[in-house]
């Protein structure tokens, strides 16, 4: 008996986790599909007149022969938004680390954090472009730092906050100081929180970068695209543009997602997902 291996069954496979996730998708690729049809059918049954809403299949076809324009002006925009994204988030982490570390800050801080983060975003587009320049890609990537500031900082403080009690009694049973207990208790709790604003902000972020190209910028810039065409009764570009800046935040959204899912493999959230 000593020399009969004993067979595990095999666990899931990387073939079997694909399909799941597939599966997962299935029903948002339904929505989409039912979606454009109704809508297609609808524009045509209704006999609805193309300034108020194009057919997707006028929008795909303007996105396909404009494809060279379009997707350069994405890129433009795209890359606004990954400054402001780096610049928001960014100091959104740095201040929250700054703030959990004294509940008296702390106290003082967030009434004035969750006040400013009531302002409507399109108020701050003339004044960044004013400080900046109208044509500097900064005052842009300003409004979407503003953006993901808020979102990063209270998700982070949260996280870094909401360590147990007991974990913090055990590290300072074993004289640990309060560097080693953010590094090794309070920022490993907070990265799910922190990687959950993140996915958010990068879809904030391309939207304050279209927003304040409204307000001026770059002939190239997507969001100048979109107003020029809508003025000039170019509808299907004006949509065929949104269209790209919806593909750009979802890339923008599953880059961080896939980020997180290398990241966080070790952390019991990431296992009990599996």
């Amino acid at each position: 008996m000593s020399g009969l291996a004993v067979e595990q069954p095999p666990g899931p496979g990387i073939g079997s986790r694909t399909t799941r996730q597939a599966r997962q998708w299935l029903p948002a690729a339904a929505v989409l599909v039912l979606g454009l049809g109704l809508w297609e059918g609808l524009v045509a049954a209704f006999a609805v007149q193309r300034f108020l809403l194009p057919p997707p299949s006028d929008i795909l076809q303007t996105f396909w022969n404009e494809r060279g324009t379009l997707w350069g002006a994405g890129w433009y925009t795209f890359k606004e938004a990954v400054g402001g994204f780096a610049i928001g988030c960014s100091a959104g982490v740095l201040f929250a680390l700054v703030v959990a570390r004294w509940t008296l800050l702390r106290v003082a801080v967030m009434p004035y954090a969750i006040a400013a983060s009531a302002i409507p975003i399109i108020a701050f587009a003339p004044i960044t472009n004013q400080w900046f320049g109208l044509l500097n890609p900064l005052s842009k990537m300003m409004i979407a730092a503003v953006l993901c500031f808020f979102p990063v900082f209270v998700n982070t403080l949260r996280g870094l906050t909401s360590v147990r009690t007991s974990s913090i009694e055990l590290m300072r049973s074993y004289a640990a100081g309060e560097l080693a207990i953010f590094r090794r208790v309070r920022f490993p709790n907070a990265l799910p929180y922190i990687f959950s604003a993140l996915k958010v902000a990068s879809v904030l972020a391309m939207i304050g970068a279209v927003v304040a190209e409204y307000f001026g910028g770059s002939q190239e810039a997507l969001g100048v695209q979109i107003r020029n065409s809508a003025a000039l009764f170019a509808f299907e570009t004006a949509w065929a543009a949104i269209l790209v800046a919806s593909v750009l935040g979802v890339a923008f959204y599953l880059a961080i997602a896939l980020i997180e899912h290398a990241t966080l493999d070790w952390h019991p959230s990431a296992r009990a997902a599996d």
